[in-house]
């Protein structure tokens, strides 16, 4: 099976043997591990290289000179973390594992090749980082507009649907290795109201976590609950499917007229 990396650009155009076989080298060569809570990038580094998880999980965050910081984006294996930043003189995020995290360390002489000589990589990669501006939108949208069981709703939704979309998921289920601190963060909610609502979602029999492993019984109804519009992650293209998409958006639709949640 291919490295996710290669199923994300394949997702978005297809990929020569040559392209995969160039892509496969550069995944292997510079290879770093991360522990737990290190970072991969600090705000304010001078960025060198591109750096791409092959595997864990890491975030981006900001972080307040009084210690209170909010997580930005969850990477995931076969996610670039910063393929933008050698255009900038300073990182003006972090970028920090959450569990133990292997990456491969893109030089950016390298990287400006594959933009420049190979059409269509060129092409994915450029893809890629449109749908992640499209990610960072709708997490601003969760932040401003929806409740806060929407917005952990909607949290599990994309994180299952993007796993499943590079084969990363058995199943109903995935792994989410990551502490209700980190989806609090992610949401902007209080640990003790990030627990309340994940109490009320077993109690909907809507998730089951159980030894850092997601289960979802059933996504049509956990997409209806966050109102969730699959159409930012372009699963047409990223073979999430539209079939689970429709229902889950009518369901939405009748969810409206009921009262909102806390």
């Amino acid at each position: 099976m291919a490295h996710p990396f290669i199923r994300k650009l394949e997702q978005l155009t297809r990929l020569s043997a040559d392209d995969q076989r160039l892509l496969e080298r550069v995944m292997s060569e510079h290879v770093r591990r991360i522990g737990p809570r290190e970072d991969i990038l600090c705000e304010g580094d001078a960025p060198g290289e591109i750096h791409l998880i092959l595997s864990g999980w890491a975030c981006r965050s900001k972080h307040l000179e009084d210690g209170r910081s909010a997580i930005l984006a969850f990477l995931l294996p076969g996610d670039l973390c910063d393929p933008n930043s050698f255009l900038l003189h300073t990182m003006d995020h972090s970028v920090g594992a959450l569990t133990a995290v292997t990456v491969a360390r893109i030089p950016r002489p390298l990287f400006e090749d594959l933009m420049l000589h190979h059409a269509r990589i060129a092409e994915a990669l450029w893809g890629q980082v449109l749908i992640d501006a499209a990610i960072q939108r709708e997490w601003t949208l969760n932040l401003s507009q929806r409740t806060a069981y929407e917005r952990l709703c909607h949290l599990l939704c994309e994180l299952f649907l993007r796993l499943r979309s590079v084969g990363l998921t058995q199943g109903s289920s995935c792994e989410l290795p990551i502490t209700q601190a980190k989806l609090a963060e992610a949401t902007g909610l209080t640990l003790v109201h990030l627990n309340r609502m994940l109490q009320e979602l077993r109690a909907a029999n809507l998730v089951v976590l159980k030894s850092k492993t997601l289960t979802i019984p059933d996504l049509e109804a956990l997409m209806s609950a966050a109102l969730f519009n699959p159409a930012y992650l372009h699963p047409d293209r990223a073979g999430i499917g539209w079939d689970v998409t429709e229902l889950a958006l009518s369901r939405s639709m009748d969810d409206r007229s009921t009262s909102p949640r806390p």
